[in-house]
């Protein structure tokens, strides 16, 4: 199972492709001679990377979009298929974080949280998977994160988006064997992106160095994965996977205790 070779009228649709690793993720399919549908909220940053994929010989369509709200998701679908191409592949990138304890935080924050994280994930999943299906050939790529894995005290919202994105991504994984379509959910650990700027993600300081991974190779690592047929994926060299794989099967006592003190908000 290998993710669908580039065909005329076909496209790759990736969200959060203005910075970090969607934008990494749209070079990497770009490379492999997909045309795209760039989408983010910065039309600006969006146009700018299309002229870059264009001059090397795809089509990158801008389509500008605000994820966590549904109206705007309508008419993301409704623009796409006024361009008369169909989505074989679909990449969730986008994404935001409150690092904070949950009861302190901006109760619209967190819920902004949920309609990004989960509800327009969900969203777009559901309206791509279908013809998908029907034609027999697509891939589904979710960023979601080595935060899923367990509990997290002061980011708490985030962790849980993202164990809704890992875990929804492995049960439909296993629906659709035999269908010629696949879901890999992606869980780096932190990456320094413009993501950790943006939503002050403080405690990737108190880590070390050998747990981070680049945007790049994150998406060098999804595609793999994705090719491969895999549910998911922990990217990054051996380090990274060592420092973060396990964390999925350490009984959660030992998870919240160690995560309370790398995540306290100073």
């Amino acid at each position: 199972m290998t993710i669908p070779s580039p065909s005329p009228g076909s496209v790759a649709l990736v969200t959060g492709a203005s910075s970090g690793i969607g934008r990494a993720l749209a070079r990497e399919l770009a490379a492999r001679g997909h045309d795209v549908v760039l989408v983010s909220r910065t039309r600006a940053r969006l146009e700018e990377l299309a002229a870059e994929l264009g001059a090397k010989g795809v089509t990158a369509h801008v389509v500008p979009c605000d994820l966590a709200d549904a109206e705007a998701r309508d008419r993301l679908a409704a623009e796409v298929e006024a361009l008369g191409v169909q989505v074989e592949i679909l990449v969730n990138s986008a994404g935001v974080g409150v690092y904070r304890a949950f009861a302190d935080a901006d109760r619209a924050d967190e819920i902004g949280q949920v309609r990004l994280d989960v509800e327009a994930v969900v969203d777009l999943m559901h309206r791509v998977l279908p013809p998908m299906v029907t034609r027999g050939r697509g891939a589904v790529i979710n960023l979601a994160s080595s935060a899923g894995f367990q509990p997290l005290p002061f980011n708490a919202g985030y962790a849980a988006a993202k164990s809704h994105t890992l875990l929804l991504s492995e049960a439909v994984h296993s629906e659709l064997r035999g269908t010629g379509v696949t879901v890999t959910a992606v869980c780096p650990g932190p990456v320094p992106t413009e993501f950790q700027e943006r939503n002050d993600v403080g405690f990737v300081s108190r880590m070390p160095k050998f747990t981070q991974a680049s945007a790049e190779r994150v998406a060098r690592d999804a595609l793999r994965a994705a090719d491969r047929g895999r549910r998911s994926v922990v990217p990054g060299n051996l380090a990274v996977r060592l420092a973060f794989a396990p964390n999925r099967y350490v009984p959660n006592a030992i998870r919240i205790a160690a995560a309370r003190r790398i995540m306290a908000v100073d």
